[in-house]
């Protein structure tokens, strides 16, 4: 099949001038390995080789000195967190040949490399998370984080079909290259693999069935307030547990929690983070709907519609190396006043209402009021829905089209 360009590549070349090791991580089939070897396979004498080989797992763990005199850098590295024993050795090379480029790792379980990045390779590694394809990478278009002041083509010929087309097939690679593949397939193996691979060992898991409700349960609450304790319930688990299965679903990149805004004048806002699916196809396939037309007429179509618009622009950001955590939140007080997402730029918050409509009206704009109690200049808004063009509602905020964030 063909590749398809991801955004994150030029920012992988730039880091690799500056860093000795670059290390990609992210969830199962999101193209880490991929982009790697598309970015520096290329290099003179690079190799490349993969912990998913028992063997060489194995001598990795119990002889990395070994393991890094049989692939010597530069080299790539893939499923690293397999065998944490590397990255001593790793340090102890770079230290001694401080060359930039040298390592480049991949890993499936972010805790995992985040933790063993941080204690051995603080200050000699550069970390960029991969996440399923956005929609500029999917059209083979120009991606730019959004921002409502950011200049948009005035027309969209995305329609609500479309649109919950693209949600319920997701971005993973496979299911964007091979659009024969039906969801069912692909995440029916794509679920079993990542229980047997990264979870079961990690939890200790001796009920699957248990682990699978609960993952359910949490790709049907996606675009909601977390509430831990109702997930519990639901699934029949004590609420230690949920949190520790939650945990795992964000570290592995499968789930994001965005955080509320924290600013210090707001005494009012609530304290839980509200949770998204990082791909939409996944999350469809775990809440089981089986047909796009079933779920753009459901219910939950407006919270899919709304991680879809979150998720995207959580993938813009984070495409471009930008802390994602520092720019992006959500409102909501005690008075159930709610903005579905707030982006900080350079002292100035932006407020982002996102509608399942064609047409919202001004009606969209009425909690944009509560910016007047921040800190910071208020910046100007926008309504991203499924209007066919770019219009102003007022003098500040406009209404952008899903299709052309």
């Amino acid at each position: 099949m063909a590749y398809i360009k991801r955004i994150i590549e030029e920012h992988l070349s730039y880091l690799a001038k500056h860093f000795p090791v670059i290390a990609v991580t992210g969830a199962r089939q999101t193209g880490k390995t991929t982009v790697m070897k598309q970015v520096f396979g290329g290099m003179e004498g690079i190799k490349y080789v993969t912990l998913d080989y028992p063997v060489i797992r194995n001598l990795a763990q119990k002889d990395p000195e070994l393991f890094l005199q049989q692939y010597p850098a530069p080299v790539i590295i893939d499923e690293v967190q397999y065998a944490p024993q590397l990255f001593p050795y790793i340090k102890i090379r770079v230290d001694n040949n401080r060359i930039n480029g040298q390592y480049f790792l991949t890993g499936s379980q972010m805790f995992h490399l985040m933790h063993n990045v941080s204690e051995s390779l603080a200050g000699r590694a550069a970390v960029l998370s991969l996440y399923s394809m956005s929609r500029a990478e999917i059209a083979g278009g120009v991606e730019k984080p959004f921002l409502p002041i950011n200049d948009f083509h005035a027309n969209s010929d995305e329609t609500i079909t479309s649109v919950f087309d693209k949600i319920y097939r997701g971005g993973m690679p496979q299911m964007v290259e091979d659009k024969e593949l039906s969801p069912e397939t692909f995440f029916g193996g794509y679920v079993q693999t990542y229980i047997e691979r990264d979870i079961r060992d990690l939890l200790e898991i001796k009920k699957e069935s248990e682990f699978l409700r609960f993952i359910s349960c949490t790709a049907a609450r996606t675009g909601q307030e977390l509430n831990l304790n109702n997930m519990a319930k639901d699934t029949g688990i004590d609420s230690k547990t949920a949190e520790r299965w939650l945990s795992l679903l964000t570290t592995s990149g499968l789930v994001y929690l965005l955080n509320p805004y924290s600013g210090n004048t707001v005494k009012r806002i609530v304290k839980r983070p509200k949770l998204y699916f990082m791909d939409t196809g996944l999350a469809c396939y775990l809440s089981y709907w089986n047909s796009p037309r079933a779920l753009e007429n459901s219910a939950m179509a407006g919270a899919m519609f709304e991680t879809y618009v979150v998720s995207e622009i959580i993938k813009q950001y984070s495409n471009r190396d930008i802390n994602v955590k520092s720019r992006l939140s959500y409102y909501r007080d005690n008075n159930g006043t709610e903005i579905d997402l707030l982006i900080e730029d350079n002292g100035t918050i932006y407020p982002i209402e996102i509608k399942k409509s064609a047409d919202p009206g001004n009606a969209a704009l009425k909690n944009f009021k509560v910016l007047s109690d921040f800190q910071g200049k208020a910046g100007n808004g926008a309504v991203i829905c499924l209007s066919p063009v770019v219009c102003p509602l007022d003098s500040k905020n406009k209404i952008v089209p899903v299709g052309v964030i």
